[in-house]
Formats: C-alpha cells, structure tokens, sequence
C-alpha cells in the first residue's frame, strides 16, 4: 500500500551531480530575473513563442499531431478547431493561458486540479473532463514485435481522490518547512502525481502544465519563456525511461525517485541555459535578420540544424536562413556537415 510522508525526503540521499544541477539552475535564475528586468521587450516575444510551441510539444507526447501552420492559427484563434485533436490542442492552449496569467491565484488543491483539468477537456465531446477516473487504469508499452504489455499499474480508481489530496498536503507541509529543496519536491510531487494516475486522459498533459504552475509558484519562471514541454518532447525516450526506473517498486514504497528527479533537473537547466543564449539574439533585433542568423553562429557552441536555427529566430522566414547559410558557408564564416535530414552547419574557428 502506497504511503504519501514526505518528511522522509530530508533521508534522500543526494549526489553530487544533483547538487550540481541544482546549484547551476539557481545561479542561471538570478541571471533570468536581471534578463526579466532589462529586455522586456525581448521577452514578450519569447512568451508568444514559447506557449505555441509548448502547445504542440506537449500534445505531441500523446500523439495529439496537427501541422504547424494549424498550431499558429489555433493558437490565435484565427480558427475553428476541425477535429477532436485539434478541440484537445485549444484545451491545453487555454489551460496553459490560465497557468501563466494565474499561477499565484492557484493553490496546489484536488479541486483546483479538477478544475484545469475540466477546463482541459472543455472542447471535447463526453463528459471525461473534472473528474477522477472511475475504473482502474494500465500503462501499456509496446514492444518491438508490436505486443501490448502492461508496464505500470497505478493506484486504483476508488483510492484515487484521497491519494491526490494527500500528495497536495504532504507539498504544502514539506515545502513551508523550509526542510526540503523545491527543485526536489516538485520532481517527487510530479512522479506520484504520474504513478497515481489520477484520470482517464489527460494524466501526461495534466503533469507538464502542474510543473509549469509549480515551477512558477517557487519563482522558476523559465517556462514562460522556454517551453519545457518542448525539450521533454524531444528527449522523450529518456523521459519515459527515468519514469520507469522511479516508478518500479512505487506501490511498495520502495521505489528510488532519483532518475526521475535527475531528469527533470537537466530539463530545467537545459531551458535556463537556452534562455540566456536566447535573449542575446533577440536582444539583436536592430541587426538584419542574415546579421542575426551569424550572430547566432557566433554565440552558439556546436552544430546548428536549420529547423534548430528556426527555433531561435522563428520570425525569420526559412528561405531566408537557406540563402543566409548559403552565403555563410560561400565566405567561409560557417561549414556543412553532414547529408540530407544529418545536415548541419557549425562556425569555422
């Protein structure tokens, strides 16, 4: 039987990587909130960004798929969904909305959770949304020959609603102790959160907008501008996989939450990281966008993709960056690595 005590994290053993990535997060937050207070108006762009493509990272992760132009136009609601994924895609739209112009007003509750998830499903026909699951649920994996198998069962249905306020009151109780760091607690609340799961659909979605609000309520505030639904979309091979080692044994209390929070530590530092090096190009806007594109090279360590240059300056259009890369590797500024979808292109020293 699975028992919420979250007093028993202060016996969490913790390593020196995740001291590590802790330390780093912080260090790069003060710089976020000087970023915060001096390029507002870099920054408002970066929040438009940020929520489309949290939008449709996240919805991604679940198969939900539309093309981007549609993602664009939904998002501006400049139309009418056609289809229930895209009905899905508007739900998240709005409940990512809420989060960013509400997330003080929020408390972390059953019924407030009911609620964004009520709203989730808003456009949906059925009646699934704001409710806790009635029956029991299986996550199910496929496996290379295509078979169904049953990896995780969560918490039953009927123990659901008092597993969920349960995990709401051992957060408020671990977090005003002082005792326990937020960047630990929040990974521990977000994987019972998983393991419980608490609804018929929705559980996935439910968990990134939770860390979004979470991460806000605790002044990590680089999701409004970086979408971290995005980066877990693109390492979501190792997400499920840190959720499957932190999830084994859960039921028995012996389960090791470390890979899970390991991995939502690199997350967040990997959004800060691209954070900075983000408000350094938008802070060039003065310069021509083919300027821009090379102050990215000259800011950037490593390889750059083309549709990676599109996600830095996504009002560049991407006729543009080709003729720009092209001309960059004619003067010898940049060379090609790389064939066909490998294809990149990196500074020459």
């Amino acid at each position: 039987m699975r028992i919420f005590n979250y007093e028993l994290l202060k016996r969490l053993s913790i390593d020196t990587e995740t001291l590590s990535l802790i330390s780093e997060i912080k260090e790069l937050k003060g710089k976020q909130n000087f970023f915060m207070g001096q390029k507002k108006d870099s920054l408002a762009e970066l929040v438009e960004i940020a929520k489309i493509q949290s939008t449709e990272a996240s919805n991604k992760i679940e198969g939900i798929i539309t093309t981007e132009k549609r993602i664009k136009e939904l998002f501006k609601e400049k139309t009418a969904p056609k289809n229930r994924d895209e009905e899905e895609i508007i739900g998240y739209r709005d409940v990512l909305n809420t989060i960013h112009e509400n997330f003080e007003g929020i408390p972390l509750k059953p019924n407030y959770i009911l609620q964004l998830h009520k709203d989730l499903f808003k456009y949906t026909a059925g009646s699934i949304g704001g409710k806790f699951k009635s029956v029991d649920n299986y996550i199910q994996e496929i496996d290379e020959n295509g078979n169904k198998f049953i990896r995780f069962k969560p918490l039953e249905a009927f123990l659901t609603p008092a597993a969920v306020a349960d995990i709401c009151d051992e957060y408020e109780k671990a977090l005003n102790s002082y005792l326990i760091e937020p960047l630990l607690l929040i990974p521990i609340f977000l994987l019972d959160f998983l393991c419980i799961h608490p609804f018929t659909d929705g559980n996935g979605r439910m968990s990134r907008l939770l860390t979004l609000m979470l991460l806000y309520k605790n002044e990590f505030i680089v999701g409004k501008y970086i979408s971290i639904e995005r980066m877990i979309e693109k390492t979501k091979s190792s997400y499920y996989e840190s959720l499957r080692q932190s999830s084994d044994k859960w039921l028995d209390n012996k389960n090791d939450p470390m890979p899970f929070i390991k991995y939502m530590l690199k997350i967040i530092l990997a959004a800060y990281r691209e954070f900075e090096e983000r408000v350094v190009i938008f802070d060039e806007k003065k310069l021509g966008k083919g300027e821009r594109i090379k102050e990215l090279f000259a800011n950037h360590l490593g390889k750059l993709s083309k549709s990676k240059i599109q996600e830095f300056l996504p009002d560049i259009s991407q006729p543009m960056i080709e003729k720009t890369l092209r001309d960059l590797v004619k003067s010898g500024y940049i060379k090609k690595t790389g064939q066909g979808k490998n294809s990149a292109y990196i500074r020459n020293n």
